[in-house]
């Protein structure tokens, strides 16, 4: 018999075995964003969380603050010619 916490949805599902894995189906009022998640124990409870989505590059930079100093370019003269 399944004790639901309080403010908690609880729906009795079946495990069944995919290879040598062991697996549930995830019933469609309990599924997850995204494509990966992250599992854990505690004591007899298994938990299974969302990963949080990573930022981009581009999303990072404009979070950034812009930099105000000025730089001094270094000096770069053109290669010097090479006979081949």
């Amino acid at each position: 018999m399944l004790w639901p916490m309080p403010d908690t949805v609880t729906r009795s599902v079946k495990l069944f075995r995919n290879g040598r894995n062991q697996a549930v189906r995830i019933p469609r009022e309990f599924e997850l964003p995204g494509e990966d998640a992250v599992m854990h124990k505690e004591g007899d409870k298994l938990i299974i969380e969302p990963v949080k989505p990573t930022m981009g590059l581009l999303e990072l930079l404009a979070t950034l603050e812009p930099i105000d100093e000025d730089f001094e370019l270094p000096d770069d003269p053109p290669p010097e010619p090479v006979d081949i």
